[in-house]
């Protein structure tokens, strides 16, 4: 027995969730990021944890941890210089993508410029047709002279998306061998390799994302591990993935898809734990920390899974969570533009300099100071005491912002609130439009530093009538690394109608893809545990152009029952279009499987009732709903299971700040958590 720790490194935070093997001890702690350093904050927090906790480093037994490295690589725009290798004739494929404008509505919207420019895309001789045969042979020399110009012009690293790949990759394989002989100094991605799929801009821009980012997600994780053997940690490093489970952290190196939405996964995984746990079924989660606010659902107690998340500006066609980046946070920067309008974000001001109020030379008003000018903030220590407020400091710079405006300072204050509020707002509308889902049913469960900040008084917008705040919000997603299992998407495009004379190419597939998942699981990750397998395939009608995912079970392959897929897949498309069409006949485009290794989860014993009503700490004085007043002030640690008390309230503790609104009534349940119910 030892100590399990989870860490998820955000933009200005990184939070840790440290469990106690023996005791069942959960101990937190927040420590602000070192962007310019990174593995130094990792260090700095394990130092604390073990001065404050007991926690022995060389007592850890896994260690997990989110990162938003690579997502923030690609928003900066920070990534490797690459050369794309295509085949000649479809250089333009990331520039052409689905001919679709990014915003229908604006006449004046413009597109993301490629991450690979057009003088570094070389189109090379040779073609595999759609049933894996060649056509043309590869041209060698177009490979050595792009190779040549690659490098001429600044290059650090290769991919190759090749026509037809997913079928035969056999011409990827040999310009890589190419490259290697060539030019080793270059670093080498084959779009089959990264994700073998139908459709050359999907699979080309998934493996652009993956060469992008790799140069400094290696530097990140070289770091990390250097600093964990200093530390003597002898837990081996694993990391969160976008799909909602971990993998060893080495594999991040080339595998570097697979953990761009790392934080934000892990956050609704461990949200979607606690949602569970608190008998909640449906909820919309809210996670907001100091650069970003985002969003998913969970329904009947499950994350919801998907493809073609948005990276940046660019989009990932690989299994994720599905969340969605809907406003701004803690640390987003008010402004006034040109026409004099209040504007929020979306620049942060990140961990350094920080919100003005944090005394550590930002001078720009946040969110965060708009807060502690209306009196929510400031009223106990913040993030651990790894951040003083200064209230002085938020008022000077919110101050500027009222002087521009021609406003009050604390109506600026509440203006900077509510502009930011009404952005997430609009947002969530559309995601909720999109699911065709209603609010009604569902419990808003925000989390992260910033998350019950903001959380009633958005809720309070969308005529939510519940909320959840957990026991401790801020390290929700380092929580989430501790209870996610071991486990990874393989896919195999196979274009087949679902006759007869198709069975035994399906039952090969789903063969190797099983052996290819074990093998993965047992050998590469060294996992010994029990495995669960989830088979899934994206099928459509003739003449149709996309894809639906249905599950399905392996038995139905492996006993040829057709009929069994086809009516899954009926299923599925009645209940997303309210039709089908049972005697059309069905293609299956792709088999997925999904493995996952069962990590076992922390058992919270539930607390010893107490009832009646909590004592505030104190009455403090805020400014809400344009006025002044006083409201209660209580203290996380000192609410019990069976206390009730009504908004307008102020809950503080270590790792977030809760503000109630008035019409909301608060009760806290046997883990801990804080349920706020709509009066009326």
């Amino acid at each position: 027995m030892g100590w399990r720790l989870g860490v998820d490194i955000g933009g200005t935070f990184i939070d840790f969730c440290a469990l106690d093997e023996a005791t069942g001890a959960l101990c937190t702690l927040k420590v602000l990021t070192t962007p310019a350093e990174p593995g130094r904050e990792v260090m700095e927090g394990l130092a604390l944890l073990q001065a404050e906790h007991g926690l022995d480093p060389a007592g850890m037994t896994a260690f997990v941890h989110g990162t938003t490295v690579g997502i923030n690589t690609v928003i900066q725009r920070k990534g490797a210089p690459l050369a794309l290798f295509a085949t000649a004739g479809f250089e333009d494929v990331i520039e052409l993508a689905r001919l679709r404008m990014p915003d229908m509505y604006s006449m004046l919207c413009t597109r993301a410029d490629p991450l690979v420019p057009r003088d570094r895309i070389f189109g090379i001789g040779g073609r595999i047709l759609s049933d894996g045969s060649e056509s043309e042979p590869l041209s060698t020399e177009d490979v050595r002279r792009a190779a040549a110009l690659a490098r001429e012009r600044g290059a650090q690293g290769v991919v190759i998306a090749l026509l037809h790949a997913w079928r035969n990759p056999a011409h990827e394989r040999a310009v890589k061998a190419i490259l290697r002989r060539e030019a080793p100094d270059l670093f080498v991605f084959g779009s089959a390799e990264v994700w073998p799929v139908i459709r050359e801009y999907e699979r080309t821009t998934t493996a652009v994302l993956n060469g992008y980012v790799h140069p400094r997600v290696d530097f990140y994780l070289d770091r990390l591990e250097a600093a964990l053997r200093e530390r003597s940690v002898p837990a081996r490093p694993m990391i969160t993935k976008s799909n909602g489970g971990i993998m060893a952290a080495s594999l991040g190196r080339t595998a570097c898809i697979g953990m761009l939405l790392s934080g934000t996964a892990s956050g609704v995984m461990g949200a979607s734990f606690l949602a569970r746990q608190a008998g909640v079924a449906n909820a919309l989660t809210l996670d907001i920390g100091g650069t970003s606010a985002d969003v998913a659902l969970v329904i009947e107690g499950q994350p919801q899974f998907g493809t073609g998340e948005m990276i940046g500006e660019f989009p990932l066609h690989v299994p994720s969570v599905s969340v969605t980046s809907i406003g701004d946070g803690g640390g987003s920067i008010a402004w006034v533009d040109g026409f004099g309008m209040l504007k929020v974000g979306p620049e942060s001001a990140g961990s350094s300099p920080g919100p003005a109020c944090y005394g550590r030379g930002g001078d720009r008003a946040t969110i965060t100071d708009a807060m502690a000018v209306l009196g929510f903030l400031g009223h106990t220590p913040l993030a651990y005491r790894s951040v003083s407020m200064d209230r002085g400091r938020a008022e000077a710079v919110v101050g500027g912002l009222a002087h521009q405006l021609g406003r009050g300072m604390e109506e600026t204050a509440e203006a900077v609130v509510e502009v930011a509020v009404s952005s997430m707002f609009a947002e969530v509308n559309k995601l909720i439009a999109r699911y065709g889902v209603d609010l009604r049913d569902f419990t808003l469960m925000p989390f992260g530093g910033a998350g019950p900040m903001l959380g009633c008084l958005l809720a309070r917008e969308l005529g939510m009538a519940r909320v959840m705040i957990p026991r401790r919000p801020g390290v929700v997603s380092a929580l989430g690394g501790l209870i996610a299992d071991v486990r990874n998407d393989f896919i195999r495009t196979l274009f087949l109608d679902l006759v007869q004379a198709s069975l035994p190419m399906l039952r090969s597939a789903l063969a190797e893809l099983g052996a290819q998942a074990e093998r993965w699981l047992r050998d590469e990750q060294g996992f010994t545990g029990p495995s669960a397998i989830t088979l899934l395939a994206e099928m459509r009608y003739h003449g149709q152009s996309f894809e639906l995912e249905a599950a399905i079970e392996p038995g139905w392959i492996e006993r040829g029952e057709l009929g069994a897929l086809c009516d899954a897949f009926h299923r599925q498309h009645e209940a997303v279009y309210a039709f089908s069409d049972g005697a059309a006949p069905v293609q299956l485009v792709n088999l997925r499987l999904v493995i996952a290794g069962a990590t076992a989860p922390p058992d919270f014993p539930p607390e010893r009732r107490v009832d009646g009503a909590p004592a505030p700490a104190r009455l403090v004085e805020v400014f809400h709903d344009g006025a002044r007043r006083r409201m209660p002030l209580y203290l996380r640690e000192a609410l019990h299971h069976g206390h009730a008390f009504a908004g307008p309230a102020i809950v503080a503790q270590e790792d977030a700040t809760s503000c109630i609104p008035a019409g909301f009534a608060a009760r806290v349940d046997a883990h801990g958590n804080l349920h706020l119910e709509a009066e009326g």
